[in-house]
Parts: C-alpha cells; sequence; structure tokens
C-alpha cells in the first residue's frame, strides 16, 4: 500500500520534488528505484523545504512527527499501514483509560517509536523477558500489552508469557497486534520448512519481518538465509544441488527478485517451482485521506485508484517457461477463516 502510494505521487506531481520521510519500507530495492525516479528520502522532517511534498513511511509517525510537517506547512501524505494505525489508536485509548501500556518491541525499530510517541509517559517498551524486572508499575491491574506489528509470532509469544507469569492480570489487545502478512508468512515456514533442506528469505537486512522468517527456519530445524537478491546466493549452500529449497520474502520485497531467484536456481540445478497456497490474501485499501483529497481536487476519482494486494501467482511473464506444480492448500481449513478477513480466526493452523 505504501508503495503504491508514492507511485501515485509521483503520477500526480511529475514536475516537484517528493520527499518521504525514513524509508517507505525496508527494502533497499523499492527505495533504490523510487531514488532513481527523483524521490528524496530524509529522516528529519527539518531536511523538507517549507511547502514542500512529504509522504510518511508505512511504519507510522510520532505527533511530534505530524506537527512538525504541519508547522512547515508541508502537504504531507500519510502512508503508514492501516494495521499499524490501529495499535497507536489502542495505546491513545488505553492512555486515556490511565493504563500503562507494555509494548513489546524492537525500542529503535521506527514502529516502535512512532507507537510510543502516542503516548510517552504511558509507554515501556519490553524488548525481551528479562527487561520486566526493570519496569515501573504504578496499578498491575491497569497494564495492557501491545506489540510492534512486524514480530515473530514465536518471539512475541515468548514476551507476552513472561508478561502474563508477571503481571496476571495484564490485559491483551482486543485482537491480534501482528499483522496478517506476517503471520500468514510466519505460519507458512513453520509449516513448510520441516519438508525442505533449505529456506532462503528475500528481503532486506533491516526488514524485522523478513529477518523472523529466518529465525523461524531455525526455529523448525531448517537453515534459514536472508539475501536482498541473487547477486548475495552463496552457491555452497547447496553442497548436493538436489536439494529441495522454500523460497519465500519479506512483506515489501519485489515479486520480481522472487522470480530472479527462481530462474537462477532452476537454471543452476534443474528442477521444478511448486507453488504452495497456504493462505488466500485478497485485501484492499483505501488511500490515504490526503491523497484522496488531491485526486478530487484534480478531478481524479479515488475510487478507481484503490490500492489492492492480493498473493502474486507464479506466471510465465515472471518465471519464463519453468517447470511448475501449483499447490494445494493443505493448512488452510475453510471453517476457520472470516471471509472478509484472509487472517485465521482461530487460533487453528
Amino acid at each position: 500500500m505504501a508503495i503504491d502510494v508514492v507511485d501515485q505521487v509521483l503520477d500526480l506531481f511529475p514536475n516537484e520534488a517528493i520527499y518521504v520521510y525514513h524509508e517507505i519500507v525496508h527494502n533497499k530495492h523499492v527505495v533504490g528505484r523510487f531514488v532513481g525516479r527523483g524521490v528524496r528520502f530524509v529522516d528529519d522532517i527539518a531536511e523538507v523545504p517549507e511547502g514542500a511534498i512529504v509522504v510518511f513511511s508505512a511504519h507510522g509517525i510520532s505527533p511530534a512527527v505530524r506537527q512538525a510537517a504541519k508547522a512547515r506547512g508541508l502537504t504531507a501524505i500519510d502512508a503508514t499501514c492501516p494495521l499499524v494505525t490501529k495499535v497507536h489508536a489502542e495505546a491513545i485509548r488505553y492512555a486515556r483509560q490511565g493504563y500503562q501500556i507494555l509494548l513489546v518491541g524492537h525500542r529503535n525499530h521506527q514502529e516502535v517509536v512512532g507507537t510510543s510517541g502516542e503516548a510517552p509517559d504511558a509507554t515501556q517498551v519490553v524488548e525481551s523477558p528479562e527487561c520486566i524486572a526493570g519496569l515501573r508499575i504504578r496499578d498491575p491491574g491497569k497494564l495492557v500489552y501491545l506489540t510492534q506489528t512486524t514480530l515473530s509470532t514465536d518471539d512475541a509469544g515468548v514476551i507476552i508469557e513472561a508478561l502474563k507469569k508477571a503481571f496476571p492480570n495484564i490485559k491483551a489487545p482486543p485482537s491480534e497486534d501482528i499483522c496478517y502478512a506476517t503471520t500468514n508468512r510466519q505460519m507458512a515456514v513453520r509449516q513448510i520448512a520441516p519438508e525442505c533442506d533449505l529456506v532462503l528469505v528475500v528481503g532486506s537486512k533491516n526488514s524485522s519481518n523478513s529477518v523472523r522468517l529466518t529465525e523461524i527456519a531455525a526455529n523448525v530445524g531448517t537453515p534459514g538465509k536472508l539475501l536482498d537478491d541473487i547477486s548475495e546466493i552463496d552457491w555452497s549452500w547447496f553442497p548436493r544441488g538436489d536439494e529441495t529449497v522454500l523460497v519465500t520474502a519479506g512483506a515489501s520485497a519485489p515479486e520480481d527478485l522472487v522470480a530472479g531467484l527462481c530462474r537462477a536456481l532452476l537454471a543452476k540445478f534443474g528442477g521444478g517451482i511448486e507453488q504452495r497456497d497456504v493462505f488466500e490474501e485478497d485485501v484492499e485499501f483505501a488511500q490515504p485521506g490526503a491523497l484522496r483529497k488531491i485526486m478530487t481536487q484534480r478531478g481524479i476519482d479515488p475510487e478507481a485508484r484503490r490500492i489492492r494486494v492480493a498473493a502474486p501467482v507464479v506466471t510465465a511473464e515472471l518465471y519464463g517457461a519453468v517447470p511448475l506444480t501449483v499447490g494445494g492448500n493443505p493448512f488452510r481449513d475453510p471453517r476457520t477463516m472470516n471471509p472478509r478477513d484472509p487472517r485465521p480466526t482461530t487460533g487453528g493452523e
């Protein structure tokens, strides 16, 4: 969604400088391609000239950043992931109700910085079970935990269980904070990796959800390697040359990079591709309000440009002529699925 927002802003303002606050997503190829189209990425709102156009990244921002952009007269377009916005809203609501918020996540991650900024006096970050002893708790009966959306469900579960043990009355968020795209990929790796000799994850080193996929592979006993693209492959990872390899990707990795890796493996070793459709994803996001307003002012119907995010399908155009078996969906039970939400409605796998 965030990538599409920047694409649309470039289309709407072809002759103006476009600034993005932080990397739009944590993928070096996505960022590099936008830089090649003239987008300027900044880490400080003060770097954006007054009156210019700025897009806020998918990871979210604090109210202080939003206010700074307003003070500079910027045209601000918020591409924060709606699932991150949900966690922000939870933090605001619980802080107003007098709760202390224990935010499970990585302290310096941009998403955690933004969420903490919504209620800085009420929020403490918990990076591991070892952090619990140092928490400053006013009332154990007025605690709630929230989580960073891109965490490993394994790691988050360990920390949450430790919090529940330390604070039996701690409140959980009304619904899962870890996003469906992250959860679905993690569950797929957890299910399929044991059948494989190696897991290759296409994604950047600063992508939290990509790193988590390699960790989950290791947790189930299969080595996992993270690589931005085919240039980072090490052929010594395939000592026999007939290994079964699971190829997956971080949530923001371009599909052509996944396809390029698959083509390289097939060219080197032969074999074929089996596509496993573990979860069906068919999601729509409305454009940010500021972008919709600009479109309307220019006579463009925002509904005609709705942002649809669907699971990629192996195609001849991307992968070339390759032996292909389209796998079934052995792990998806329709009885546990909400037709309007691609996430399981129960904990069953």
